[in-house]
């Protein structure tokens, strides 16, 4: 019976905890300020930017795979802004 509680008061909280967790996370993805192409080409600079910065700072440690994996991380968002931009560039240019 003792169990069967525990098991259950785990289960809620953990519910509780992906419920208000998973809004916040979504969040942070997206940049709402840099809707037009030219905002999101910007953006992809920037975060290349960071990338070379979290590399550099990471090797310069010796923590060398660390900086690789978030070196690789920033690489992929700025690919996903290039992404968007690219997307509504062409979205304005061929518009019937």
């Amino acid at each position: 019976m003792r169990l069967r509680i525990t098991q259950i008061i785990l289960t809620t909280a953990a519910v509780i905890i992906f419920a208000v967790a998973a809004p916040v996370a979504f969040a942070q993805q997206d940049t709402q300020g840099k809707p037009t192409a030219k905002g999101q080409m910007k953006e992809s600079g920037k975060e290349a930017g960071r990338a070379g910065k979290s590399l550099g700072h990471n090797v310069k440690r010796g923590r060398i795979l660390r900086g690789g994996k978030r070196s690789g991380k920033h690489i992929g968002y700025a690919g996903r802004h290039i992404g968007r931009g690219t997307k509504h560039a062409v979205k304005t240019a061929v518009t019937p």
